[in-house]
């Protein structure tokens, strides 16, 4: 079976539910997909964990690629291409930045035109194309350094100017490519368990669990031995091995094309452009007020209609008022769009969940800077690998969280999820609060022990004391990820229209992208304000005269008056669907 064939199968099985009727062949069939050949599918040879685990594998390929740039870029665009401290934060930031809103657009085209399983692979091309056209910059910019080395005029070090394009046109090619792979991989995954067997409901709350343990995995090996690479050995091998793994993931995910479940599209129409047309009605209809609906009540005898938006039952009529029209929108259209819309008010309350994930490859990494970092003998542990702490809790808090306290909270709620994903989102908000004040709190202790032996002005010395302190920001930051990160991907995966869920995965991925932004223009208004007048920034590059401790402050009780607004949405959200209950 070849490529082509392979990568037509989601487009063609996802459009055509009319052309391939179910045949209901006892309760092994699963209704609403179908296998690669667009058959019915049976539950005892597709699916579940024998599918997610391929789709898993892969994703823990790409997290370690993406990270394999990302995570030391800054290093790179300092280093070899000879950028300043600013220029290259910038160009991380627009980098990063760019790479976390594309899931938006890669999930409108998988959900409107080619399904989750062909833009997979066509974005995985356009990953590893980007990974080998930057392996190649990289080669050529070291071979440029070290031809020039033996020359006296070091201005002529600097890269010409066709290698520096090349490489940034390669990490935008890799953040293309990542746009398209990343909300459907996911989305793709939690295809393969049927939401409406309540054996495969509870594995598919798993996993997401097991989903973000297997991608903590990829990331840690990746801060440990590819950073070492890059900076020790050679660039262009720490950007090659990145390339010949996903490589090595793609073909992977072709091996296991027979067992997955491909969903079918319930209405031919784009999805986007249903949505669309009900929001444009019923502005246009909203001077009309029709007694009654008689579609939508006959609709909502079988399907439970949301109380919520009334003002888009509008949408149901045409412009004089009547349901004559034949172009008027459908019950189904409405309720969809109400779905979306719903989860506006949760997307908006968890930025400030978002902002404060933001520190943790910034500001925490610069506190480690300064303490004393060794462990054995003169070996000391790099800033940035503290980020491993985070990668440690995450392993060991899901097989507690899954194993231990799902269980007991079962028996003690008596739901098949224990607690419901939005109580499993506000819990981790908790601990997120108490991550920053843990860390103000440590910050303080810092800064007293700087003063305390005269090394205020000496930021360049070892503040005697140990690096362990920041362990416990790190855990319960990584113990936040846990509850909130995974609990937003399953909710928003699970609280869409089945046909939108790719978009729901970018949706979530959109919140963190918001936050990074606004986390750099919170963190850049306060620089202004505070340096004011002669004084020290919060921000200062001494960090012994500088005031972390009142951001962390701050971050805190922003985060505080998040939850707060996020509890009360979320005390009044009518799930969509009775299991998510």
């Amino acid at each position: 079976m070849t490529i082509s064939h392979l990568s037509s199968i989601s487009s063609g099985t996802e459009r055509s539910s009319a052309a391939t009727p179910l045949i209901q062949a006892a309760d092994d069939t699963v209704n609403g997909a179908v296998d690669y050949n667009g058959n019915p599918v049976h539950r005892s040879t597709s699916g579940g964990w024998r599918s997610a685990s391929f789709i898993i594998a892969v994703e823990v390929a790409e997290r370690f690629a993406y990270h394999g740039i990302s995570s030391n870029l800054i290093t790179y665009l300092t280093g070899p291409l000879g950028q300043s401290t600013a220029s290259a934060a910038a160009n991380v930031n627009t980098w990063s930045g760019t790479a976390t809103l594309l899931p938006l657009l890669g999930a409108f085209v998988a959900d409107s035109f080619h399904g989750r399983y062909r833009t997979i692979v066509a974005a995985a091309l356009i990953y590893i194309l980007g990974l080998g056209l930057l392996t190649l910059a990289a080669k050529l910019t070291s071979d440029n350094l070290h031809h020039c080395r033996s020359i006296k005029d070091v201005s002529l070090c600097a890269p010409p100017w066709f290698l520096v394009t090349l490489f940034f046109f390669s990490i935008y090619l890799v953040a293309i490519g990542q746009g398209g792979y990343k909300p459907c991989v996911q989305a793709f995954g939690g295809d393969q368990f049927d939401g409406q067997d309540p054996k495969e409901s509870k594995a598919k709350s798993s996993f997401f669990n097991w989903w973000y343990f297997a991608i903590s995995v990829g990331i840690i090996v990746t801060l440990i031995v590819m950073v070492y690479i890059q900076e020790n050995l050679s660039w262009a091998l720490g950007f090659g091995i990145p390339c010949i793994v996903l490589v090595a993931s793609l073909l992977v995910f072709l091996l296991g094309s027979r067992t997955y479940r491909y969903t079918i599209k319930e209405n031919d129409k784009n999805p986007f452009m249903r949505i669309g047309r009900v929001i444009v009605r019923a502005i246009r209809n909203r001077h009309n007020t029709p007694s009654t609906i008689p579609s939508e009540e006959d609709a909502c005898q079988w399907r439970k209609c949301s109380e919520q938006f009334k003002f888009l039952k509008k949408a149901l009529l045409a412009q004089d008022g009547s349901q004559v029209d034949q172009n008027v929108c459908s019950v189904n259209d409405v309720e969809d769009t109400k779905a979306l819309l719903k989860l506006v008010p949760i997307w908006i309350t968890s930025l400030a969940y978002a902002i404060v994930f933001a520190q943790t490859t910034t500001f925490f990494t610069k506190q480690g800077a300064t303490l004393d970092r060794k462990i054995i003998s003169s070996f000391k542990v790099p800033a940035a690998t503290l980020q491993t702490f985070i990668g440690f809790a995450i392993m060991i808090f899901i097989p507690v969280y899954d194993w231990i306290i799902v269980p007991i909270s079962r028996r003690l709620t008596r739901k098949p999820f224990g607690i419901t994903m939005l109580q499993r989102i506000g819990t981790g908000m908790v601990f997120s609060v108490i991550s920053m004040v843990t860390a103000a709190l440590v910050e303080m202790k810092r800064l007293d022990i700087a003063k305390d032996h005269g090394l205020v002005d000496l930021p360049e010395v070892t503040v005697p004391m140990s690096i362990w302190w920041l362990a416990p920001q790190y855990i319960l930051c990584g113990v936040a990820d846990v509850l909130t990160i995974v609990g937003l991907q399953e909710f928003f995966y699970d609280q869409v229209p089945k046909e939108l869920r790719s978009l729901g995965i970018s949706i979530y991925l959109s919140i963190f992208g918001t936050g990074s932004f606004l986390s750099t223009f919170i963190i850049s208004t306060i620089n202004k304000a505070t340096s004011r007048d002669g004084h020290e920034s919060w921000f200062a590059n001494n960090l012994n005269r500088a005031h972390l401790d009142y951001f962390y402050w701050m971050l805190a009780g922003l985060s505080a008056l998040g939850f707060t607004a996020y509890l009360y949405f979320a005390r009044s959200y009518i799930y969509n669907k009775r299991n998510a209950i």
